[in-house]
């Protein structure tokens, strides 16, 4: 049975991995397939990244579950399980952009246990959790100042068909009361900001495990907060200052 501490020492050489091996293919020149959209991409990188995470977790957590972006999925007998981002923000890989990343969350059953994420253009590795404080390259995260949304940049996305919708109404109920608005391509990285403070909220609707977990398990090991709502018929998920949390709730759910 592995403790807290092993398992972010795993993570992080996992994701480190992952994402150093992303960037290696990058530099060698990829192709990107159309997912569900011009914006929603996949390449060769990613699915190399995903098998080399889950070759090395079939190695030294065989009872453990596995989820990932591309496909792999395995129940384990531990209830616990790897939810795994092997790049976050693809299209800005795939067009020479830097903000993505590597990322991954572990779960026990409905409980978010920790976070791990790997930013390879900057060599930055972010781990934490509801009880593991937030890291950045082993050095803890001051707490997280808290603050109103007035007085908050959030970072958000909304993907264009949504526009003029019940779902654009709700996020314009949001946005409408932030301080300022980032839109930059990737949820996990965007978190990883958000708990550093250089950004203070999230907030986002329909967001898979994956882009959700390993973000919010970083905010929260920094002292913020994480709550999902429901607005327009989908869910939300909204991370960062707790006041500003609180405010953008309150708009999603009026």
């Amino acid at each position: 049975m592995s403790d807290l501490a092993d398992d972010a020492r795993l993570a992080g050489e996992l994701v480190r991995g992952a994402g150093n091996l992303a960037l290696r293919m990058r530099a060698g020149g990829i192709d990107a397939e159309t997912k569900t959209s011009i914006s929603d991409v996949v390449t060769a990188a990613d699915r190399a990244a995903e098998a080399l995470v889950v070759d090395r977790l079939t190695l030294e957590r065989p009872d453990d579950g596995v989820l990932g972006e591309e496909g792999s999925a395995q129940d384990g007998s531990t209830g616990r399980t790897w939810v795994i981002d092997p790049v976050d923000g693809t299209y800005n890989f795939v067009n020479g952009l830097t903000w993505w990343c590597s990322a991954l969350a572990l779960t026990d059953g409905d409980e978010l246990v920790l976070g791990a994420v790997y930013h390879p253009h900057d060599d930055v590795l972010f781990v934490g959790g509801p009880d593991l404080p937030t890291t950045r390259n082993g050095r803890p995260l001051p707490k997280l100042e808290d603050r109103p949304l007035d007085e908050s940049c959030l970072t958000t996305y909304l993907h264009p068909p949504f526009y003029g919708d019940a779902v654009g109404e709700a996020f314009g109920r949001v946005v409408r009361g932030a301080a300022t608005v980032r839109m930059l391509g990737s949820g996990s990285m965007d978190l990883t900001a958000v708990a550093q403070g250089q950004l203070h909220v999230s907030c986002q609707h329909s967001v898979p495990p994956w882009d959700r977990l390993p973000g919010a398990a970083l905010v929260l090991g920094a002292g913020g907060a994480h709550r999902r709502t429901t607005a327009a018929g989908v869910e939300w998920s909204v991370t960062g200052a707790p006041t500003a949390v609180d405010a953008i709730c309150a708009a999603l759910e009026s």
